[in-house]
């Protein structure tokens, strides 16, 4: 199982700011390793992000993500206290999902 993501999620008014570092080898399957073998592809291609049990973010990822990917994105109508919780699922069907509370 992948470590835990790192989560931010910040009220500014009626806006909420969500910062997420994710944990993950982002393999594109184009590198070699040293004995010149391809290493298989392996990266996240589904993002979600849900505030309350409501979606609020949906992104589908290719290979030409970094390693360890940033994602901030921002949504309207939270506020301190509430949970807005991030799943990712990659090509190998491994999944990943951690909440946060906004602050």
């Amino acid at each position: 199982m992948a470590d835990p993501m790192k989560i931010r999620a910040n009220a500014m008014g009626d806006k909420v700011i969500v910062k997420v570092l994710m944990s993950h080898e982002m393999e594109t399957g184009q590198r070699k390793d040293s004995a010149g073998k391809t290493i298989p592809a392996w990266f996240i291609q589904q993002v979600s992000a849900t505030h309350n049990g409501k979606t609020v973010l949906n992104a589908q990822w290719g290979p030409a993500v970094s390693k360890n990917p940033f994602l901030e994105f921002r949504f309207s109508g939270g506020k301190a206290g509430d949970k807005v919780q991030v799943t990712w699922t990659d090509n190998k069907g491994e999944k990943r999902t951690d909440e946060a509370t906004v602050g």
